[in-house]
């Protein structure tokens, strides 16, 4: 097996982590190859800063890791580590897999039963993955270390004690930060539903909006599309269609003035909006409502007689 965390036999089975390297380093003016490990690798950074680049397969991601942030890379994964000639940084690194358990520790399908915080980090497979630490990881990475220098990799229960307590951190972090980034996305899903609905008869763009939340319309668009499950553009072409059935069924306005009413400048591209919604032109729409509501006053007559 490799040293992957995201294995479903680690949830079946009894595993307890093996350890492959752990080491203090002084990094300073140095570009390493791209290379992978067959282990998850954790890359804490103690002081300065450094860039990771990181492959998806054709693609290539860099990410700066700075003083009390750590990096826990899948295995499999290729990276390299720069440090520019101006910088350095010093981390501690430990790579692990797993091992079949013979009975000395916990295995981590029973930490998985245990902290649903451990459960939660597993079942969201990630090739990386950046947090920064609350001073709760370094003293327990660091405790582990010290415990694999003096004591060896051979199965010890206080190194597989200090491992469950390193991997239960971590997952309260990225628990922790994941319910945060979903509580403020929903706060500016909210923030910019109510500026479509107060703006929806303005000529308005997804650059508008995300101006109107403060955030970057890139970052704003993956946000609302994951909240949602439907693009800003889309959001505001419903409420506009909606407001546009409701001008038709409920108003005197002439047809070629409502795509103004709605904040469609182009009366051409609002009849095709409006069929594509919903599969009538408007004034197909306002004379289908007018015949029910004929029909509605006739049957109301013929009730009364």
């Amino acid at each position: 097996m490799n040293g992957s965390l995201f294995q479903q036999m680690l949830e079946e089975g009894d595993y307890v982590p093996r350890f492959y390297a752990y080491y203090y380093k002084q990094w300073m003016n140095y570009e390493m190859p791209y290379h992978q490990h067959d282990s998850t690798e954790i890359m804490y950074m103690i002081s300065g800063v450094c860039r990771i680049d990181v492959k998806a397969g054709d693609t290539e991601k860099s990410v700066i890791l700075k003083k009390g942030e750590f990096m826990v890379l899948d295995a499999g994964v290729p990276h390299r580590l720069i440090v520019d000639q101006a910088a350095s940084c010093r981390m501690l690194n430990v790579e692990f897999g797993f091992m079949e358990s013979e009975g000395m520790a916990p295995s981590l399908r029973h930490i998985v039963g245990e902290e649903e915080e451990v459960s939660f980090l597993l079942k969201r497979p990630f090739r990386y993955l950046v947090l920064a630490d609350q001073e709760e990881v370094y003293p327990v990475l660091k405790s582990l270390v010290l415990e694999l220098d003096q004591r060896g990799t051979d199965g010890r229960m206080m190194t597989h004690a200090l491992f469950i307590q390193l991997l239960v951190c971590i997952a309260r972090l990225y628990e922790e930060r994941e319910r945060s980034d979903m509580q403020q996305s929903d706060f500016y899903i909210k923030r910019s539903v109510d500026y479509l609905h107060q703006n929806y008869d303005r000529q308005i763009q997804v650059k508008d909006v995300a101006a109107e939340v403060n955030l970057h319309p890139g970052y704003l668009h993956r946000v609302f599309r994951r909240g949602t499950g439907r693009t800003i553009t889309e959001y505001l072409t419903t409420i506009r269609m909606e407001k546009a059935k409701m001008l038709l069924e409920q108003t005197d306005i002439p047809i070629h003035e409502i795509s103004d009413y709605v904040g469609v400048g182009s009366r051409q591209y609002f009849h095709m909006l409006f069929k594509k919604y919903t599969g009538s032109t408007p004034v197909e729409y306002r004379l289908r409502k007018d015949r029910n509501a004929w029909n509605y006053g006739e049957d109301d007559v013929d009730d009364k007689k």
